[in-house]
């Protein structure tokens, strides 16, 4: 158990965070929210609901009594061995009457966007029917695991199981891709012929990764890292043998993936081609200058600034990848990575906005410009606070979540405006990567302890204040700037100095 003194106010929760359960005693305290050091999940401390994602559950509350200047904590036994209470909020209260509960709520997507937004209509009060439909084989699954736990089975990823679903009387549709919309008709049409009226529509369809244009790119042994499908066959594929990695971009790559496979792998070409790395567009090369040298020295071989020409294959199976400055490489596996694109080619030829790129607008109520429909997760770019509104796309799962749930709110016209701090992380190699706010535009930098020792804080300036920090090994520091950023509260060059 947890203790929490807040003045004078005494709090009891659970004390490891129900994400990948972290010690929440090496969190940080602000005010009635408990923030993660690892992941920035945060927690109200009288209620120990969530206050801010990625965890999908609250912790316990235990009941306090102060006599004679000591602390008493009463709990039940079975309740100290259930380290998490399901849901967002652990009082639900009155059933909330509103004017969906006889409507259809239709989701597109099986991701953790859509998953959120299910699981806070029911939570709020909404009992009208929810249908999540996907293209995807399976329930919602942490996606971070396809890269980081190669070796597990599809249902070992799994952030929700199909009972859990099925007790909450949401409706999940696999392998349900939907193909195009009518708005007016409010009606989506899907690849098997069917389609399904709804009177409130989310679109969180995520993202796609960009396929190669190349000759070869049809050769076998060619992959993505989208599905646990994939992962698995990937280091199924990689054992003992030369792995390419097109692309350099931190996320859309999950570069760690190098590190993750066989050792026997790791000794051949973990090779980068044409992009810039950086965890996000706004992050300098040099700030990954020591994960990629711990990369180097584990055998992966990085090849800058160059392009992939052509593949070349035997017997159907690539063999070579030839790059732009005629260098062979040896492959029997390619891993590409080159970015990601909005899974909204079936808009096409609506009226609901997207950017040049594919991406739905959405406002901080994750509205799109059409009545009853909403996006959220990888699809969407969505004005961000911490820019004064500036737009952008942010591709991770407390993003997602956070979506899912506001938009949730405002199906149940609740008002809610999007206000959350997005929050990255990775480990690799033993070495752990954090990185919140949004840095985009950035002008200035301030850099606190050591490049060469592997354990730094990077400040992120623009117009005079702190709108991004990241870390190597420093954990805790950049969920507390995340949660004085998401108080509100700016940090001048100065101040970060």
């Amino acid at each position: 158990v947890l203790l929490v003194r807040n003045r004078k106010e005494f709090s009891a929760l659970g004390s490891k965070c129900p994400h990948y359960g972290a010690p929440l005693s090496k969190g940080v305290l602000r005010g009635e929210r408990l923030r993660c050091p690892w992941h920035g999940a945060c927690f109200n401390i009288r209620t120990g609901d969530i206050e801010e994602y990625p965890a999908l559950d609250c912790i316990s509350c235990f009941k306090v009594t102060v006599e004679d200047g000591k602390v008493f904590i009463t709990a039940k036994k079975k309740v100290l061995t259930i380290p998490a209470v399901t849901g967002h909020r652990q009082h639900l209260g009155l059933r909330m009457r509103c004017l969906l509960n006889r409507n259809t709520v239709l989701l597109l997507g099986g991701g953790v966007a859509a998953l959120v937004c299910a699981e806070t209509l029911r939570q709020e009060g909404f009992t009208g029917r929810i249908i999540m439909a996907t293209n995807e084989k399976h329930v919602p699954y942490d996606k971070s695991k396809l890269s980081k736990e190669m070796h597990l089975k599809p249902e070992d990823m799994y952030l929700r199981k199909p009972e859990f679903l099925k007790a909450l009387d949401i409706e999940f549709w696999t392998e349900k891709e939907a193909v195009s919309v009518d708005f007016q008709k409010q009606r989506v049409c899907f690849m098997d012929g069917s389609s399904q009226k709804y009177q409130q529509l989310l679109i969180a369809t995520g993202s796609h990764s960009g396929s190669l244009k190349v000759p070869g790119a049809d050769l076998q042994n060619i992959c993505t890292l989208q599905t646990p499908e994939e992962s698995s066959k990937i280091l199924k594929l990689a054992t003992g043998k030369n792995v390419v990695i097109v692309g350099a971009s931190f996320i859309g790559t999950r570069l760690d993936q190098a590190s993750r496979l066989p050792a026997p792998a790791r000794d051949t070409n973990g090779t980068s081609l044409s992009l810039q790395p950086g965890a996000a567009a706004e992050l300098p090369a040099w700030v990954l200058a020591g994960p990629f040298q711990m990369l180097q020295n584990k055998g992966v071989k990085f090849h800058m600034k160059t392009e992939l020409c052509e593949l070349k294959g035997k017997d159907g199976k690539v063999t070579e990848a030839v790059l732009a400055n005629r260098e062979n490489l040896p492959a029997d596996v390619v891993v590409v990575g080159i970015g990601s694109t909005p899974n909204s080619a079936f808009l096409k030829g609506t009226s609901i906005a997207r950017d040049d790129k594919g991406a739905i607008l959405v406002n901080l109520h994750m509205q799109t410009n059409i009545p009853n429909v909403f996006a959220a997760g990888d699809v969407v770019t969505f004005p961000v606070a911490l820019l004064d509104g500036d737009r952008s796309s942010i591709h991770h799962q407390q993003v997602a979540e956070a979506h899912g749930h506001c938009a949730a709110l405002n199906m149940l016209q609740r008002g809610k405006e999007l206000h959350t701090v997005p929050y990255f992380w990775t480990t690799m190699l033993g070495k752990s990567i954090r990185y919140a706010g949004c840095g985009k535009g950035y002008t200035d930098t301030v850099v606190k302890g050591s490049l060469e020792q592997q354990k730094f804080l990077i400040f992120y300036i623009r117009d005079g204040h702190v709108t991004a920090a990241a870390s190597l090994n420093c954990d805790p520091m950049v969920s507390l700037i995340a949660e004085v950023l998401y108080l509100g509260k700016q940090i001048s060059k100065e101040e970060a100095e």
